[in-house]
């Protein structure tokens, strides 16, 4: 008998270590907020009339902003910054075109920091590599610039940290540039959320999915230096998250209410780059011969402080079509993007709502900024027209001295993403803090709101 009841002690102890070993999580540190600082949230800063722009990084990005920016009032483009000289001198062509200043040029391993050292700058635009979006974004902070950058805004956590400790010290503004956030689908849903439509949102899915394998590979026309083919060589996890994220992470109101709390990750082995190298450059070729580190796809779920999931994706070595899954679940109805727009509500939320009904709903919820610049946004382009809805909303709440709508902690926490799957891919899909970025500030706001001028 006591030899049972021992088995029985023993059995139980194996039990609960096993479940504390399940419990286990990989901390990651918040640091105490800087004496003498306070959090940026709802940062207004003072109106200015004309936003003199210096825009950093010319490729892509940098020069389809130009492009979108010869629409825009109240902005002036005083300097352009590109390590490839000729990049500088295109956008210069544009402004010429659209009978504009020409801009003073930049270039050089650092033309970017004396263009942060100008006394005539409000705001710096970066459309640089990842790698230095961050370094340029914290120079041009302390140099009393306003900066916005291109996704991601960070690649490590201690990135993240720099940002919104320096946002905090200098109360400058520090915007990531997500531009899906302004996708007229996104921005509709939103809606519809705010308005109780879906009822309580209890997940989300998101995602990017976007074969660029042929641009990777492409050392002429594709990535510069091919940085993005050398990321994925040395890292696993999600990347790149926030095209996906941010949209859900608005509907769920993060840092407005509610936290993202913890994550755990998990990624497929690596197949589709190396069979894509050796399809174009043969089975010998150093591309086929590379260990890239990026698995193909990765699923990375993260839990708020609220209770609430959400479920992000990641893949761009797949022959897949475009997906940014887009679902909202709530206990009134659900939505999706990819790969056609549906709704569904109750009290019949088995079916999706019929086309003609479907219209008519998202005419109801179309959200304010769609029927204010929508129609141009759309002959604009860039994106289908959100990048100059995510433009024209920048200059606006710059001029008329207004919080942007999404802040340097929507950049630090959708961005914090790229380390920390990565870090539980690495250890076995363990789950890992997510730290608050706010310091505890997110319990003050009650959802997001987009100020207007009164």
């Amino acid at each position: 008998m006591k030899k049972t009841i021992l088995y029985i002690l023993f059995a139980v102890i194996l039990a609960s270590n096993g479940i504390a070993q399940n419990l286990k999580m990989i901390d990651t540190p918040e640091p105490a907020r800087p004496k003498g600082q306070t959090d940026v949230l709802k940062l207004a800063c003072k109106p200015i009339d004309t936003v003199r722009i210096a825009f950093i990084g010319l490729g892509m990005r940098g020069s389809e902003a130009i492009r979108r920016y010869m629409y825009l009032d109240g902005v002036k483009i005083v300097a352009l910054c590109d390590i490839v000289p000729d990049r500088v001198d295109a956008c210069n062509e544009v402004l010429k075109k659209n009978n504009k200043p020409q801009a003073e040029k930049y270039s050089g391993e650092e033309g970017w920091k004396r263009v942060c050292e100008r006394t005539d700058v409000d705001l710096i635009y970066v459309c640089t590599h990842w790698t230095l979006h961050t370094p340029i974004a914290v120079y041009a902070m302390e140099h009393g610039k306003h900066v916005v950058m291109e996704v991601p805004a960070a690649l490590t956590i201690d990135q993240c940290w720099q940002l919104v400790n320096t946002a905090e010290k200098t109360r400058k503004h520090c915007m990531m540039l997500e531009n899906c956030c302004y996708d007229f689908f996104e921005m509709a849903t939103l809606n519809m959320a705010q308005q109780g439509v879906f009822g309580e949102v209890k997940h989300v899915e998101a995602a990017y999915i976007h074969d660029l394998r042929w641009l990777n590979f492409d050392e002429k026309t594709g990535y510069w230096d091919m940085w993005r083919l050398k990321y994925n060589t040395n890292h696993t996890g999600d990347p790149y998250p926030t095209h996906g994220l941010g949209p859900v992470c608005q509907t769920l109101n993060i840092h407005r209410g509610d936290k993202m709390n913890y994550l755990v990750s998990m990624s497929t082995n690596q197949f589709g780059m190396t069979e894509y190298a050796k399809d174009k450059f043969g089975k010998d070729s150093k591309y086929a011969l590379t260990p890239y580190k990026l698995g193909d796809m990765n699923t990375t779920i993260i839990r708020t402080e609220k209770g609430k999931t959400i479920m992000i994706q990641h893949d761009v070595t797949s022959p897949r079509p475009y997906d940014r899954i887009h679902k909202i679940s709530g206990t009134k109805g659900y939505a999706v993007k990819y790969p056609e727009e549906r709704i569904a509500l109750e009290p019949n939320a088995h079916t999706f709502l019929s086309q003609q009904k479907l219209d008519s709903l998202l005419k109801l919820y179309e959200h304010p900024f769609s029927k204010e610049i929508g129609e141009l946004a759309k002959k604009v382009g860039g994106h289908g027209g959100m990048d100059f809805i995510m433009d024209y909303r920048l200059i606006y709440c710059l001029r008329n001295g207004l919080p942007l709508d999404e802040d340097v902690y929507d950049a630090a926490e959708w961005s914090c993403i790229v380390e920390l799957s990565e870090k539980s891919v690495e250890n076995g899909s363990m789950p890992v803090k997510i730290p608050d970025f706010t310091r505890g500030a997110w319990s003050k706001l009650n959802g997001l709101t987009f100020e207007r001028a009164k």
